[in-house]
């Protein structure tokens, strides 16, 4: 069947808000370059805290990049797992930042509710299932997060997990109370409205072309206007705007894919009977959950290619069999991919990298709660000079050794994958 290229998400929206281009130019406090949600968090939360004169520029269409077209996950952690921020960070500094993601959902959700954003959200956790035998990892990563985080996830055993998800490839769980899930373009949206509404100029399908100093400030030229901006903020993910070649040298922009399944109505009770969210233990993963109208979202896979929805199907649909052979034959409605920012490290790179200029980039796939956390944290440092985005300071602009280092993720990835293989054929498992 052939499918259009743009998103489930996108094709869902009961009607598209959209915002004018910049035609002018104009004076503000702050310029936000990006409409993805790092940087409608940093807007929104300086509009909360009552700064004028914000102005946001958006490329294309607000949560274009992969804020608009993610899995759709609202739970705790950063990329880099948490046994390294303990090596890395030390106790306290690790826990106050896992802190700073896990307050993002319990932010997310105030604003769902005060800015009274439709986006789906679904109050069902997620479910962290084990694809091998070996209860291990779940059972170290429950200590760890209850001893040094303290974070309670739940023990689910295999009888458990296999009543609510009908699948014999998992064993035990973990299951996360705190987390949701939710449509992200359409909470993208509500974020850019609610923004709106508080004073923030937004505008859309207004490409930054560069970016230069302005006396003590900035200036960012646009293909039909300028902003003169006492302070910028760059928050552009994996769509890199060529405005700083140290931002951009320092993220991979890497592909991961995503299909929607045709309504299954009852027939979605043959695979799933939670409403949580679902990944599993490998490092190459499978993501999904249910959607309100019984279609399945799948998603996985992460690559330095960005392929054609029907590629991407094909791909997700093999992956979906190897879970859930009793849904042969459903129907893909839409299937697609995006691009998320990396750094080598694995972590956001957030804070001030010049005078007035500051960044938040590189949420690695498990961005929802992190560019919550970044957009506080820089709203609060240039509203009220606090220097809470220092606790991210080891984590700065180090090279990602283009185009070397996408090969080597591509390399490392693949490794990966072979190393689940391995393990999984060892347990002799035949599925």
């Amino acid at each position: 069947m052939s499918m259009p290229a743009d998103s489930f998400y996108r094709a869902s929206l009961q009607a598209m808000p959209s915002w004018p281009p910049l035609r002018e130019r104009r004076d503000a406090r702050v310029c936000v370059i990006g409409g993805g949600f790092a940087g409608l968090n940093t807007a929104l939360g300086l509009a909360e805290r009552g700064w004028p004169e914000v102005v946001l520029l958006e490329a294309r269409s607000v949560g274009h990049g992969a804020s608009g077209r993610n899995g759709g996950f609202v739970f705790g952690g950063f990329s880099r797992g948490e046994d390294a921020l303990l090596r890395e960070l030390g106790p306290a500094r690790a826990r106050a930042l896992y802190a700073g993601t896990t307050g993002a959902v319990e932010l997310i959700r105030r604003r769902i509710h005060a800015h009274r954003i439709d986006c789906d959200a679904t109050e069902a956790g997620v479910l962290w299932a084990n694809w091998f035998r070996d209860p291990q990892v779940l059972r170290e990563r429950q200590r760890l997060l209850a001893e040094h985080y303290g974070v309670e996830w739940e023990w689910w055993p295999r009888e458990r997990v296999r009543e609510q998800v009908r699948s014999e490839r998992y064993h035990d769980a973990l299951y996360e109370p705190q987390a949701l899930h939710f449509h992200p373009l359409k909470y993208a949206h509500g974020l850019a409205a609610s923004a709106s509404r508080l004073g923030v100029a937004v505008h859309e399908d207004t490409p930054a072309l560069s970016l230069q100093r302005a006396g003590s400030g900035w200036r960012v030229r646009t293909a039909q206007g300028e902003v003169e901006a006492e302070q910028v903020v760059l928050a552009c993910g994996g769509y890199l705007a060529g405005l700083r070649r140290d931002v951009d040298a320092a993220v991979m922009p890497i592909a991961t894919y995503v299909m929607v399944t045709a309504p299954l109505g009852a027939h979605l009770q043959r695979a799933l009977r939670t409403r949580a969210a679902v990944y599993d233990t490998r490092f190459a993963f499978d993501y999904y959950r249910p959607l309100p109208d019984t279609r399945l979202l799948w998603g996985g896979r992460i690559s330095v290619l960005d392929r054609s929805p029907e590629q991407v199907k094909r791909l997700l649909y093999r992956d979906l069999l190897k879970v859930f052979p009793q849904l042969a034959g459903v129907g893909i409605d839409y299937a697609w991919s995006g691009l998320m920012s990396y750094a080598r490290h694995q972590m956001p790179q957030i804070g001030r990298i010049d005078d007035g200029l500051w960044l938040a980039q590189a949420f690695g796939g498990h961005g929802v709660a992190p560019t919550t956390f970044a957009g506080e944290r820089l709203a609060a440092a240039i509203a009220e000079g606090d220097e809470g985005w220092r606790e991210l300071s080891r984590y700065g602009l180090v090279s990602a050794w283009k185009p070397a280092g996408l090969a080597a993720a591509q390399i490392s990835y693949a490794w990966a994958q072979f190393k689940d293989w391995w393990k999984d054929r060892n347990e002799g498992h035949t599925a």
